[in-house]
């Protein structure tokens, strides 16, 4: 099956308030509406997509989030009580033929007008688990590795529903999405593994500085010099 837009999402932040005294309200933008027609896609996001949180969501790296179809029949029957819809991730794209196994850093595809490239995994915050009242749910994303994944901006333009979603150009096709999140989340730090991906030019820069920053620590003051120019 050819990669195709199953759906698009977005949504502006909103307030929930969370029963209890010591409870404190919470801020999110994470409940997308689909939007119907063609939606205009700038450097930093949709049109009329917004993040609550600038510091760890948006941005260049991250103007557009995208989630495999085909995880959410799998989500559905391992859950009880819930069935998750498309944009149910928080994802502004839902996207057929594709999912994190073959899907790599520096990817780059073809969206109607847009020219959209990969850049890193999606990191599930705990947002996820609140918005659907599951308390490990962000956990179960991570260690499943069904965690969507970012997209930078290349070429700004509208896209639509059931547009082909095409592969043009493929830099590091050893570089999965899936093996980027067990390098991330690898315990022990697998240290060879972090400087791997971190030397990657299209891999987005908070991943590339966190990476960078362990290898550093894990090195003495004269291999980091080496290693990083520092």
């Amino acid at each position: 099956m050819s990669p195709r837009i199953e759906s698009i999402q977005v949504g502006r932040p909103q307030q929930f308030d969370v029963e209890g005294e010591s409870a404190k309200p919470w801020t999110s933008a994470i409940i997308k509406q689909t939007v119907p027609g063609p939606v205009f896609v700038s450097r930093t996001n949709l049109a009329g997509d917004e993040q609550a949180d600038s510091k760890h969501h948006g941005g260049p790296d991250k103007a557009v989030l995208a989630y495999a179809a085909s995880h959410y029949p799998t989500w559905n029957s391992e859950i009880e009580d819930v069935e998750f819809p498309a944009g149910g991730f928080g994802e502004n794209l839902t996207v057929s033929g594709i999912d994190e196994s073959c899907c790599c850093i520096g990817d780059t595809f073809r969206v109607g007008q847009c020219l959209l490239q990969v850049s890193q995994p999606r990191q599930p915050c705990w947002k996820l688990s609140k918005r659907w009242g599951i308390p490990n749910l962000s956990v179960l994303v991570q260690k499943t590795g069904r965690t969507g994944w970012y997209l930078r901006v290349l070429e700004e333009g509208e896209i639509a529903a059931d547009m082909p979603f095409d592969l043009v150009e493929r830099l590091h096709p050893e570089l999965t999405l899936s093996w980027a999140s067990s390098v991330m989340y690898a315990k022990p730090r697998r240290h060879n593994d972090d400087l791997r991906l971190a030397s990657c030019p299209e891999l987005s820069e908070s991943w590339r500085t966190n990476l960078e920053n362990r290898a550093h620590r894990g090195q003495s003051p004269s291999d980091a010099k080496r290693l990083f120019g520092t």
